[in-house]
């Protein structure tokens, strides 16, 4: 019985806004000490200002950019920038319980993106094959980075909602020279965070085929 409800209930937690380092230890934390009983979660949150660097571009010796401090992570993927008003969603998930493979999971990701998108009248989102993420107008709006321990992944995307896109110009996102960011508000100015979250529930429910139930932090 257990089992089954494991399969069909994915937990989600909304933690606000924290440091990144906060949140990373918890994730952390959580992928460690998880089993094959473990439900599954999904974490919402926002950061304060940093600069993240995945394994494809870590200088050890880069501390801050423009007095933002610069964090090497274990995830995948280049350097990204991080702020509040940028909904992040990490994912905790056991791909052999979801009989996903890594790939399945980030084509997972960018759909639900897509979708979640969509319901909010921007209907121009797309992937592009070689560059993971979501772009609007030949601009980012999504990016995305993983790490799976033992089957279980960590890390999650970021979706630019209503920020200071600034900072992202201190950097080549993603590794990407030629890479412009862009948001939720350029194309809907009356986005609020709280109404992507409630969207992005209903669809992440529906692509995973579960219940979302919030728990109590």
């Amino acid at each position: 019985m257990k089992s089954f409800l494991q399969n069909k209930i994915i937990f989600f937690r909304d933690l606000g806004i924290e440091e990144w380092s906060i949140t990373f230890k918890k994730m952390h934390n959580f992928t460690i000490l998880r089993d094959f009983y473990t439900f599954d979660e999904i974490w919402f949150v926002e950061h304060y200002p940093v600069f993240t660097q995945g394994y494809a571009h870590q200088k050890k010796s880069l501390t801050h950019i423009n007095n933002i401090p610069v964090i090497n992570t274990n995830r995948g993927g280049q350097i990204t920038y991080h702020g509040p008003g940028q909904q992040i969603l990490y994912f905790l998930i056991d791909l052999k319980r979801r009989n996903i493979s890594i790939r399945d999971l980030i084509d997972i990701m960018q759909q639900i993106v897509i979708k979640t998108l969509n319901k909010l009248s921007i209907h121009q989102a797309y992937t592009k094959k070689k560059f993971p993420g979501v772009y609007v107008n030949k601009k980012k709006i999504c990016s995305l980075g993983l790490r799976i321990k033992r089957n279980f992944t960590f890390h999650g995307l970021s979706i630019n909602v209503n920020m200071d896109l600034t900072p992202f110009n201190y950097i080549y996102p993603c590794g990407d020279i030629n890479i412009q960011m862009t948001q939720i508000k350029e194309f809907n100015k009356d986005i609020k965070l709280k109404d992507l979250k409630t969207v992005l529930v209903t669809v992440l429910s529906n692509y995973f085929q579960v219940i979302m139930i919030k728990k109590k932090q």
